[in-house]
Protein backbone atom coordinates (compact mmCIF):
# COMPACT_ATOMS: atom_id res chain seq x y z
CA UNK A 1 0.00 0.00 0.00
CA UNK A 2 1.68 3.20 -0.87
CA UNK A 3 0.75 6.76 0.44
CA UNK A 4 -1.91 8.72 0.22
CA UNK A 5 -0.50 11.05 -1.80
CA UNK A 6 0.84 9.04 -4.85
CA UNK A 7 -2.04 6.77 -5.21
CA UNK A 8 -3.39 5.66 -8.22
CA UNK A 9 -6.61 7.60 -8.64
CA UNK A 10 -9.96 7.35 -10.85
CA UNK A 11 -8.09 9.14 -14.01
CA UNK A 12 -6.69 6.27 -16.15
CA UNK A 13 -3.32 6.82 -17.81
CA UNK A 14 -5.19 9.11 -19.38
CA UNK A 15 3.04 3.89 14.76
CA UNK A 16 1.54 5.72 18.37
CA UNK A 17 -2.46 4.52 18.19
CA UNK A 18 -5.58 4.83 20.12
CA UNK A 19 -7.66 1.89 20.84
CA UNK A 20 -11.15 1.39 22.45
CA UNK A 21 -11.93 -0.94 25.00
CA UNK A 22 -9.88 -3.85 24.72
CA UNK A 23 -11.60 -6.52 22.04
CA UNK A 24 -12.25 -9.80 23.55
CA UNK A 25 -10.87 -9.36 27.18
CA UNK A 26 -12.75 -11.36 29.14
CA UNK A 27 -15.07 -9.91 31.90
CA UNK A 28 -14.39 -10.78 35.69
CA UNK A 29 -16.78 -12.95 37.16
CA UNK A 30 -19.09 -10.62 39.71
CA UNK A 31 -20.01 -13.11 42.62
CA UNK A 32 -23.32 -12.05 44.52
CA UNK A 33 -23.27 -13.95 47.97
CA UNK A 34 -24.84 -13.36 51.40
CA UNK A 35 -23.03 -12.86 54.77
CA UNK A 36 -23.56 -16.25 57.03
CA UNK A 37 -26.30 -14.73 59.56
CA UNK A 38 -28.50 -13.32 56.52
CA UNK A 39 -31.60 -14.28 56.39
CA UNK A 40 -31.82 -14.21 51.87
CA UNK A 41 -33.76 -16.82 50.27
CA UNK A 42 -31.35 -17.76 48.14
CA UNK A 43 -29.27 -20.78 49.71
CA UNK A 44 -27.72 -22.08 46.43
CA UNK A 45 -24.59 -20.96 44.81
CA UNK A 46 -23.90 -17.21 43.83
CA UNK A 47 -25.21 -16.31 40.29
CA UNK A 48 -22.47 -15.52 38.26
CA UNK A 49 -22.41 -12.86 35.27
CA UNK A 50 -21.39 -14.39 31.77
CA UNK A 51 -17.98 -14.19 30.29
CA UNK A 52 -17.66 -11.51 27.38
CA UNK A 53 -17.79 -12.51 24.17
CA UNK A 54 -14.20 -12.94 22.38
CA UNK A 55 -13.19 -11.21 19.19
CA UNK A 56 -12.03 -12.29 16.26
CA UNK A 57 -8.91 -11.59 17.70
CA UNK A 58 -7.54 -8.84 20.13
CA UNK A 59 -6.53 -5.29 18.99
CA UNK A 60 -2.97 -5.76 20.60
CA UNK A 61 -3.04 -9.11 18.04
CA UNK A 62 -4.43 -6.60 15.52
CA UNK A 63 -1.67 -3.64 16.06
CA UNK A 64 1.35 -6.55 15.69
CA UNK A 65 -0.15 -7.41 12.29
CA UNK A 66 -0.46 -3.48 11.10
CA UNK A 67 2.89 -2.81 12.70
CA UNK A 68 4.36 -5.74 10.39
CA UNK A 69 2.81 -4.61 7.38
CA UNK A 70 3.73 -1.15 8.23
CA UNK A 71 7.37 -2.33 7.79
CA UNK A 72 7.33 -4.86 5.34
CA UNK A 73 5.62 -2.26 3.05
CA UNK A 74 7.68 0.27 3.55
CA UNK A 75 11.03 -1.96 2.89
CA UNK A 76 9.34 -3.39 -0.12
CA UNK A 77 8.30 0.05 -1.84
CA UNK A 78 11.93 1.38 -1.50
CA UNK A 79 12.93 -1.58 -3.62
CA UNK A 80 10.18 -2.28 -5.38
CA UNK A 81 10.18 -6.16 -4.23
CA UNK A 82 7.28 -7.40 -5.02
CA UNK A 83 7.44 -10.99 -3.75
CA UNK A 84 8.73 -9.15 -0.04
CA UNK A 85 4.64 -7.14 -0.51
CA UNK A 86 3.22 -10.72 -1.22
CA UNK A 87 3.78 -11.68 2.04
CA UNK A 88 1.78 -9.34 3.74
CA UNK A 89 -0.56 -8.00 0.91
CA UNK A 90 -2.72 -10.08 -1.29
CA UNK A 91 -6.18 -9.58 -3.04
CA UNK A 92 -7.18 -5.96 -5.20
CA UNK A 93 -4.17 -3.86 -3.24
CA UNK A 94 -1.85 -6.15 -4.26
CA UNK A 95 -2.88 -6.10 -7.69
CA UNK A 96 -2.46 -2.80 -7.53
CA UNK A 97 0.77 -2.39 -5.67
CA UNK A 98 2.11 -4.85 -7.57
CA UNK A 99 1.18 -3.11 -10.87
CA UNK A 100 2.50 0.13 -9.31
CA UNK A 101 6.23 -1.00 -8.70
CA UNK A 102 6.28 -2.03 -12.79
CA UNK A 103 4.79 1.71 -13.84
CA UNK A 104 7.30 3.36 -11.23
CA UNK A 105 10.05 4.24 -14.29
CA UNK A 106 6.87 6.34 -15.60
CA UNK A 107 6.52 8.42 -13.45
CA UNK A 108 7.96 11.96 -12.52
CA UNK A 109 10.82 11.89 -10.36
CA UNK A 110 9.24 13.53 -7.85
CA UNK A 111 6.50 11.41 -7.01
CA UNK A 112 9.20 8.22 -7.01
CA UNK A 113 10.74 9.70 -4.21
CA UNK A 114 7.84 10.49 -2.30
CA UNK A 115 6.53 6.91 -2.90
CA UNK A 116 9.87 5.22 -1.91
CA UNK A 117 9.75 7.51 1.41
CA UNK A 118 8.86 5.45 4.41
CA UNK A 119 5.73 6.20 6.56
CA UNK A 120 3.43 5.29 9.50
CA UNK A 121 -0.20 4.51 9.59
CA UNK A 122 -1.21 6.66 13.27
CA UNK A 123 -4.51 7.39 14.99
CA UNK A 124 -5.11 3.76 14.29
CA UNK A 125 -8.83 2.53 15.15
CA UNK A 126 -9.50 -1.09 15.09
CA UNK A 127 -12.95 -3.08 13.56
CA UNK A 128 -12.92 -6.02 14.91
CA UNK A 129 -15.50 -8.69 14.76
CA UNK A 130 -16.38 -11.17 17.37
CA UNK A 131 -15.33 -14.61 17.01
CA UNK A 132 -19.25 -15.67 16.73
CA UNK A 133 -19.87 -13.91 13.63
CA UNK A 134 -17.48 -16.09 11.82
CA UNK A 135 -15.93 -13.91 9.65
CA UNK A 136 -12.35 -13.78 9.20
CA UNK A 137 -11.40 -10.59 8.60
CA UNK A 138 -10.61 -7.09 10.25
CA UNK A 139 -10.43 -3.68 9.61
CA UNK A 140 -8.29 -0.55 10.92
CA UNK A 141 -8.83 3.25 9.52
CA UNK A 142 -5.62 5.39 10.01
CA UNK A 143 -4.19 8.41 8.98
CA UNK A 144 -0.47 8.78 7.48
CA UNK A 145 2.19 9.99 9.22
CA UNK A 146 2.84 12.52 6.55
CA UNK A 147 -0.83 14.52 6.72
CA UNK A 148 -0.66 16.15 10.15
CA UNK A 149 -3.71 17.90 9.33
CA UNK A 150 -5.90 14.85 8.77
CA UNK A 151 -7.13 15.71 5.13
CA UNK A 152 -6.72 11.56 4.25
CA UNK A 153 -7.89 8.35 6.08
CA UNK A 154 -7.69 5.03 5.06
CA UNK A 155 -9.71 2.43 5.58
CA UNK A 156 -7.97 -1.16 5.30
CA UNK A 157 -8.94 -4.62 5.58
CA UNK A 158 -6.75 -7.83 6.62
CA UNK A 159 -8.31 -10.81 5.97
CA UNK A 160 -6.75 -14.48 6.55
CA UNK A 161 -4.82 -15.70 3.83
CA UNK A 162 -3.64 -19.26 4.75
CA UNK A 163 -2.52 -19.03 7.96
CA UNK A 164 -1.60 -15.35 7.64
CA UNK A 165 -3.66 -12.02 7.65
CA UNK A 166 -2.77 -9.83 4.88
CA UNK A 167 -3.90 -6.76 3.57
CA UNK A 168 -6.81 -7.23 1.03
CA UNK A 169 -8.39 -3.97 0.48
CA UNK A 170 -7.10 -0.62 1.24
CA UNK A 171 -8.21 3.00 0.32
CA UNK A 172 -7.19 6.56 1.29
CA UNK A 173 -10.23 8.85 1.37
CA UNK A 174 -11.86 11.80 2.89
CA UNK A 175 -12.46 11.09 6.67
CA UNK A 176 -16.57 12.42 6.00
CA UNK A 177 -16.62 9.37 3.38
CA UNK A 178 -16.71 6.73 6.64
CA UNK A 179 -19.88 6.97 8.42
CA UNK A 180 -19.77 5.71 11.98
CA UNK A 181 -19.04 2.19 12.31
CA UNK A 182 -21.86 0.43 14.62
CA UNK A 183 -20.29 -1.67 17.62
CA UNK A 184 -21.86 -3.39 19.92
CA UNK A 185 -21.17 -3.08 23.78
CA UNK A 186 -18.26 -4.76 23.83
CA UNK A 187 -16.98 -2.81 20.94
CA UNK A 188 -17.44 -5.20 18.15
CA UNK A 189 -18.59 -4.29 14.74
CA UNK A 190 -21.27 -6.21 12.86
CA UNK A 191 -20.25 -7.73 9.46
CA UNK A 192 -22.86 -8.02 7.09
CA UNK A 193 -23.42 -10.68 4.24
CA UNK A 194 -22.71 -9.04 0.99
CA UNK A 195 -25.39 -10.88 -0.87
CA UNK A 196 -28.43 -9.32 1.36
CA UNK A 197 -29.93 -6.80 -0.23
CA UNK A 198 -29.54 -3.03 1.35
CA UNK A 199 -32.69 -1.38 -0.12
CA UNK A 200 -32.33 -1.65 -3.48
CA UNK A 201 -29.04 -3.33 -4.03
CA UNK A 202 -26.69 -5.74 -1.89
CA UNK A 203 -23.21 -4.42 -1.58
CA UNK A 204 -21.98 -8.09 -3.89
CA UNK A 205 -23.76 -6.08 -7.08
CA UNK A 206 -22.35 -2.94 -6.97
CA UNK A 207 -19.27 -3.51 -9.14
CA UNK A 208 -21.22 -4.72 -12.04
CA UNK A 209 -23.86 -2.01 -11.36
CA UNK A 210 -21.12 0.56 -11.46
CA UNK A 211 -19.35 -0.38 -14.16
CA UNK A 212 -21.74 0.59 -16.50
CA UNK A 213 -21.00 4.07 -15.82
CA UNK A 214 -17.75 3.45 -18.04
CA UNK A 215 -19.50 1.32 -20.47
CA UNK A 216 -22.57 3.32 -21.34
CA UNK A 217 -22.08 6.71 -19.08
CA UNK A 218 -24.50 5.69 -16.39
CA UNK A 219 -27.02 5.09 -18.88
CA UNK A 220 -28.36 2.53 -15.89
CA UNK A 221 -26.26 2.94 -13.21
CA UNK A 222 -27.24 6.59 -12.95
CA UNK A 223 -30.73 5.03 -12.15
CA UNK A 224 -29.11 2.65 -9.28
CA UNK A 225 -26.42 4.62 -8.03
CA UNK A 226 -26.42 8.37 -5.88
CA UNK A 227 -24.80 10.39 -8.54
CA UNK A 228 -21.61 11.62 -6.25
CA UNK A 229 -18.10 13.00 -7.33
CA UNK A 230 -16.60 9.70 -7.80
CA UNK A 231 -20.06 8.83 -10.31
CA UNK A 232 -19.26 12.40 -12.01
CA UNK A 233 -15.60 11.72 -13.02
CA UNK A 234 -16.34 8.41 -14.26
CA UNK A 235 -18.93 9.73 -16.50
CA UNK A 236 -16.73 12.39 -17.94
CA UNK A 237 -13.84 9.60 -18.37
CA UNK A 238 -16.55 8.32 -20.65
CA UNK A 239 -17.90 10.93 -22.56
CA UNK A 240 -13.82 12.32 -23.43
CA UNK A 241 -13.17 8.60 -24.41
CA UNK A 242 -12.67 9.07 -28.33
CA UNK A 243 -11.54 13.34 -27.63
CA UNK A 244 -8.26 14.06 -28.87
CA UNK A 245 -5.87 13.61 -32.20
CA UNK A 246 -6.23 9.78 -31.18
CA UNK A 247 -10.20 9.96 -31.65
CA UNK A 248 -9.82 10.87 -35.71
CA UNK A 249 -8.45 7.46 -36.11
CA UNK A 250 -9.30 4.82 -33.44
CA UNK A 251 -12.00 4.10 -31.67
CA UNK A 252 -11.72 3.30 -27.44
CA UNK A 253 -15.07 1.67 -25.29
CA UNK A 254 -14.98 0.44 -22.01
CA UNK A 255 -16.03 -3.37 -21.14
CA UNK A 256 -16.66 -4.42 -17.38
CA UNK A 257 -14.40 -7.45 -16.44
CA UNK A 258 -14.55 -9.93 -13.05
CA UNK A 259 -12.15 -8.39 -10.63
CA UNK A 260 -8.87 -10.45 -9.73
CA UNK A 261 -10.23 -10.83 -6.65
CA UNK A 262 -13.72 -10.54 -5.98
CA UNK A 263 -14.48 -10.80 -1.91
CA UNK A 264 -16.85 -8.22 -0.56
CA UNK A 265 -16.48 -6.80 2.75
CA UNK A 266 -19.45 -5.40 4.69
CA UNK A 267 -20.13 -3.89 7.45
CA UNK A 268 -23.19 -2.22 9.81
CA UNK A 269 -23.18 1.37 10.13
CA UNK A 270 -24.82 2.87 12.66
CA UNK A 271 -27.54 4.54 10.63
CA UNK A 272 -28.17 1.01 9.73
CA UNK A 273 -26.89 1.53 6.19
CA UNK A 274 -24.03 -0.69 5.29
CA UNK A 275 -20.59 0.15 4.25
CA UNK A 276 -19.06 -1.67 1.74
CA UNK A 277 -15.47 -2.40 0.55
CA UNK A 278 -15.91 -3.36 -3.28
CA UNK A 279 -13.83 -4.97 -6.03
CA UNK A 280 -14.52 -3.89 -9.66
CA UNK A 281 -12.95 -3.71 -12.83
CA UNK A 282 -13.03 -3.08 -16.33
CA UNK A 283 -10.80 -2.98 -19.60
CA UNK A 284 -10.20 -0.15 -22.32
CA UNK A 285 -10.32 -1.11 -26.06
CA UNK A 286 -8.52 1.09 -28.61
CA UNK A 287 -8.77 -0.13 -31.87
CA UNK A 288 -8.39 1.45 -35.18
CA UNK A 289 -11.28 2.77 -37.41
CA UNK A 290 -11.35 0.57 -40.65
CA UNK A 291 -10.21 3.26 -42.85
CA UNK A 292 -6.80 3.10 -41.32
CA UNK A 293 -6.74 -0.99 -40.53
CA UNK A 294 -4.26 -2.36 -42.65
CA UNK A 295 -1.88 0.52 -43.50
CA UNK A 296 -1.28 2.06 -39.56
CA UNK A 297 -0.44 0.76 -35.83
CA UNK A 298 -1.26 2.24 -32.59
CA UNK A 299 1.91 2.77 -30.51
CA UNK A 300 1.44 1.74 -26.71
CA UNK A 301 1.97 5.07 -24.43
CA UNK A 302 4.68 4.10 -21.78
CA UNK A 303 2.48 3.04 -19.57
CA UNK A 304 0.96 0.55 -21.80
CA UNK A 305 4.56 0.22 -23.35
CA UNK A 306 5.71 -1.89 -19.49
CA UNK A 307 3.57 -4.52 -20.44
CA UNK A 308 3.86 -4.56 -23.99
CA UNK A 309 5.53 -2.43 -26.09
CA UNK A 310 4.40 -3.58 -29.66
CA UNK A 311 2.81 -1.67 -31.66
CA UNK A 312 -0.67 -3.03 -32.68
CA UNK A 313 -3.99 -2.70 -33.79
CA UNK A 314 -5.94 -2.67 -31.21
CA UNK A 315 -4.83 -1.94 -27.34
CA UNK A 316 -6.96 -3.47 -24.18
CA UNK A 317 -6.10 -2.60 -21.09
CA UNK A 318 -7.20 -4.15 -17.97
CA UNK A 319 -7.50 -1.88 -14.60
CA UNK A 320 -8.39 -3.65 -11.71
CA UNK A 321 -10.06 -1.19 -9.00
CA UNK A 322 -11.82 -0.84 -5.31
CA UNK A 323 -14.07 1.38 -4.02
CA UNK A 324 -15.54 2.39 -0.44
CA UNK A 325 -19.40 2.50 -1.01
CA UNK A 326 -22.35 3.25 1.77
CA UNK A 327 -25.63 1.62 1.38
CA UNK A 328 -28.29 3.55 3.18
CA UNK A 329 -31.39 1.39 4.44
CA UNK A 330 -33.83 4.01 2.32
CA UNK A 331 -32.29 5.85 -1.22
CA UNK A 332 -29.62 4.91 -3.44
CA UNK A 333 -25.94 3.53 -2.21
CA UNK A 334 -23.35 6.13 -2.84
CA UNK A 335 -19.83 5.55 -4.20
CA UNK A 336 -17.32 7.37 -1.97
CA UNK A 337 -14.33 6.80 -3.05
CA UNK A 338 -12.96 4.52 -6.14
CA UNK A 339 -9.49 3.64 -6.94
CA UNK A 340 -8.40 2.12 -10.43
CA UNK A 341 -5.02 0.97 -11.24
CA UNK A 342 -3.30 -0.38 -15.27
CA UNK A 343 -2.55 -3.64 -14.57
CA UNK A 344 -2.17 -5.08 -18.12
CA UNK A 345 -1.98 -3.66 -21.95
CA UNK A 346 -1.73 -6.37 -24.87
Amino acid sequence: MSRSTTKPSLLHGLAAASFSATAGATAALILTACSPGSTDAADGPAPQSSPAPQGLLTEAAAEKIVDTFQSVNNRANAVRDAKLLGTVEAGQVYEQDSADYKLFKTWPATEQKTYTQAFTYEDREYLIPPASSGANWFAVTSSPSDDPKGNRRSLAVFDKVGDTYKLVMALWTDPKAIPKIDTDRHGFISPVDPAKKVGTLAPNEISAVYEDFFETGGKTASQKLASTPTTKESVRIYKVRNDGEAGTWSTTRFFAADPAHPKVYALRLENGGVLALVPTAHTEEQILKPAYMGNFLITPSKREAVFDSTRRTVITNEYQGQAIVELPRTGKPLAHDLEYQLVDSR
